[in-house]
């Protein structure tokens, strides 16, 4: 199913983005205007057109959205790879509640794309660790997780 494109996310698409998944999201450099990419996990898919994502508030990722709000998520699920671009804004700098300073992130959805190469399938969708006190990490991401899911973020 390459080169689909579509406006929204597909359900496979929307179903895999309800719980933390390793992304990669792309900005633009507010200096250089090159691509600027981050390893991400904090992603929620609000509904087909939103996308909550979840950042440090001292990320660049920040500074780069507030000069350039075109952004570009990479994710891998249902056996393929995609691209989901949109255009990005600030909802908040802090999260009630979450002890880390975070940002939140609401993307509004332009294309979804599906970018593997003809022929081929991801058989294996590549995922993360944590390293540090696990306890500590499934506590903060599940406040996170939980705080990307509200209608309405302060």
């Amino acid at each position: 199913m390459a080169n689909r494109n579509e406006p929204y996310l597909i359900p496979e698409l929307f179903e895999a983005l309800q719980s933390e998944r390793l992304s990669f999201f792309s900005t633009v450099d507010a200096e250089t205007g090159a691509p600027f990419m981050n390893a991400i996990s904090w992603v929620y898919a609000l509904n087909d057109t939103t996308l909550r994502i979840a950042v440090d508030s001292r990320s660049k990722i920040i500074h780069n959205i507030h000069k350039n709000a075109l952004v570009s998520l990479a994710v891998f699920a249902s056996e393929s790879a995609y691209t989901i671009s949109g255009s990005a804004k600030i909802l908040s700098s802090h999260l009630e509640g979450v002890p880390l300073k975070t940002s939140v992130i609401e993307v509004s959805i332009k294309e979804v794309r599906d970018v593997m190469f003809y022929g081929s399938r991801i058989t294996v969708e590549p995922v993360s660790e944590k390293t540090y006190d696990l306890q500590a990490a499934e506590k903060l991401d599940g406040q996170i997780m939980e705080a990307l899911k509200q209608e309405t973020i302060q």
